[in-house]
């Protein structure tokens, strides 16, 4: 069939299936794009031809569209995907961040950016970046570090590799990430005859990984040998739906387990071996209970610096770990013995030839007094109560009382993440998405965008902090033309109080991280707040806008909001240091090995004591 090659590459991606467990799905329903000159003629063309079912979304900043699409695939468990076209230059560029935290978090993202001319007669072109020695480098080079694939489109017949190796990477649950393939402007409008069983209906079965028999032995006998096992459950858990085999699993050896950050909300919270979050945003409870088991099962996760606190949050001299990842580069991690498999298929074996052992963990009554005492806290942070002002915990235990169970919160940076994975209380799987792996600021309003498109049955509730909002907020516009309602909480402290608080608990006074006006005397940022009115922001969009400053206004506003059906912004005013607090985990930072301030010197040399207390590997 002779066709452009934007033609082609939008039919090829059409014609795309996947099958999990017998299941099969559409994986690309649309394609999200901002047009510019390298890409308006050729993919533009394409899809306003209309040959394909893909339904074209417009973007208003080409990183907010791809967080979006990244939280898309996430809320489809990966199995569905929107990919997203651009101009060259800036265009291209705005989506690196993007593709550096779908390749952090596992995410499948498809990035089609504009190129300039592979045929380089019209050189230099608008927006292209000229490298003297290498001619051949343009700004798309820039997505290699941060892709699982890369590939650039130099002749219209190159697309079918390309793309066959492309839909590999994306369909892979050990290997997805980013792919970027980028399109040469002039490339993407020759026209080349297709064959057709490259058009034809492709489905990309995704298939569990089986244990390896020596894998499993290993296993049980390491977990036979321990009397405090502790599990983990994190991302691959959720991803292999692996979830309800994991607490059967907990419950036949009454092992307990805590939440990463991805993994968290699949379980219930009031479970009495569910721990809740663990490390340096985790609790008390599982942080405690951390640093007596002598084996650390870890199911699915990448074993990140904030669950493993550091690597120190593991303080049993007997300690070892257990790993079941997917993913050999994450299963071997800290030294662990591993089972590189599906985390469901793994877990299913282990606890059939663990039950023939007869074994029972030898904990206590360590796990229900941990989990109390927790509860009890828990309870205490949500009713925080600060006279004529609302504090960060308290607004969160408003606002988790009052939405709907099967309502979905978004979330991924600053002090949000620490609180919601210490008290927040997901009941419904799914629920509970945050981005934590790049956690990357200005996610949250894009993400809630795509989980709303994952799910428009579903209220999304988008959890941001001001300076977050104040970095991207562009795709609230997206949101008024889909007609789809988003419910923005904007948790205004007027500053970046998670970064305020790392510089004041190693011993630094507040610097930068407060939203300040320049004081005419000293020339520094130290003046008065600057008050910012982000409902009126929110209004000239055309979104309702509500602003509160107390637990009955917020109550009300969420109340009255469940009737409203376009986008909804809530302007919470929150106290200055209201967010909860750390609960025994170290994170290690680089503190500075020489300051004429003695608190820096004290925090300095506690650094060191804990690097010497922590694992090195």
């Amino acid at each position: 069939m002779k066709l452009t090659m934007a033609q082609a590459l939008l039919r090829f991606l059409d014609r795309q299936y996947v099958s999990f467990d017998g299941k099969e799905e559409k994986f690309v329903e649309g394609i999200f794009g901002i047009f510019g000159h390298g890409c308006v003629l050729g993919v533009g063309q394409a899809l306003a031809q209309g040959d394909t079912r893909l339904k074209f979304y417009q973007g208003h900043n080409e990183q907010g569209m791809a967080h979006a699409a990244i939280a898309y695939a996430k809320q489809k468990n990966r199995r569905a995907i929107l990919p997203c076209t651009s101009s060259i230059g800036p265009g291209a560029l705005n989506m690196v961040t993007a593709a550096g935290t779908a390749t952090v978090n596992r995410i499948p993202l498809l990035l089609l950016p504009g190129d300039t001319f592979a045929c380089r007669q019209p050189d230099p072109v608008l927006q292209q970046i000229e490298q003297p020695t290498q001619y051949a480098v343009t700004a798309n080079d820039a997505f290699k570090p941060v892709c699982r694939y890369w590939d650039r489109i130099e002749r219209p017949e190159h697309l079918m590799t390309a793309m066959l190796n492309a839909l590999r990477v994306l369909t892979d649950p050990a290997e997805t990430g980013a792919v970027c393939i980028a399109l040469p402007q002039d490339v993407q409008a020759e026209a080349f005859d297709y064959p057709d069983y490259f058009l034809d209906k492709r489905v990309w079965h995704i298939g569990r990984r089986p244990p390896c028999e020596h894998e499993l032995k290993e296993a049980v006998e390491l977990i036979r040998s321990s009397e405090k096992p502790l599990m983990v459950i994190g991302g691959g858990a959720r991803y292999s739906e692996a979830s309800e085999t994991a607490l059967f699993f907990a419950e036949r050896f009454h092992i307990p387990f805590a939440e990463t950050q991805a993994g968290k909300g699949q379980l219930k919270w009031d479970h009495p071996l569910n721990l809740g979050g663990i490390g340096v945003t985790g609790g008390a409870a599982a942080n405690e209970i951390a640093e007596a088991a002598d084996l650390i099962i870890s199911v699915g996760s990448r074993l990140t610096d904030f669950t493993t606190s550091s690597k120190s949050g593991f303080k049993n001299p007997k300690v070892r770990i257990l790993s079941i990842n997917l993913c050999a580069f994450d299963a071997m991690k800290m030294d662990s013995v591993h089972i590189v498999a599906d985390a469901k298929e793994a877990l299913l074996d282990l606890t059939g030839m663990l039950g023939e052992t007869a074994y029972r963990s030898g904990w206590g009554d360590e796990i229900s007094l941990a989990k109390e005492a927790w509860l009890a806290e828990m309870d205490r942070n949500y009713s925080v109560d600060i006279p004529g002002s609302l504090s960060q915990t308290r607004a969160l235990g408003v606002i988790n009382s009052v939405i709907e169970p099967d309502s979905v919160t978004v979330g991924s940076s600053g002090s949000l993440p620490g609180c919601m994975q210490r008290l927040w209380r997901a009941v419904v799987p799914d629920t509970y998405h945050m981005e934590y792996g790049f956690s990357c600021m200005g996610y949250e309003i894009c993400g809630a965008l795509g989980v709303k498109m994952a799910c428009p049955q579903r209220e999304v509730y988008a959890m941001v902090g001001d300076g977050s909002f104040l970095m991207l907020h562009s795709e609230i516009f997206t949101a008024l033309q889909e007609g789809l309602k988003l419910n923005i909480m904007l948790f205004d402290n007027q500053g970046w109080g998670c970064i305020e608080n790392l510089q004041n608990s190693q011993g630094i006074e507040t610097f930068g991280t407060r939203f300040t006006r320049r004081n005419e005397q000293t020339g520094l940022l130290d003046g008065e707040i600057l008050p910012v009115d982000f409902a009126k922001i929110a209004e000239g969009y055309g979104c309702k806008a509500y602003t509160v400053t107390t637990p009955h206004e917020l109550m009300q506003a969420l109340v009255a909001s469940k009737s409203e059906t376009k986008t909804v912004l809530f302007d919470i005013k929150v106290a200055h240091k209201s967010m909860s607090g750390g609960y025994g985990a170290w994170w290690r930072v680089g503190v500075p090995g020489v300051s004429d301030s003695e608190s820096v010197q004290t925090a300095h040399e506690m650094m060191c004591d804990n690097i010497a207390k922590a694992r090195l590997y």
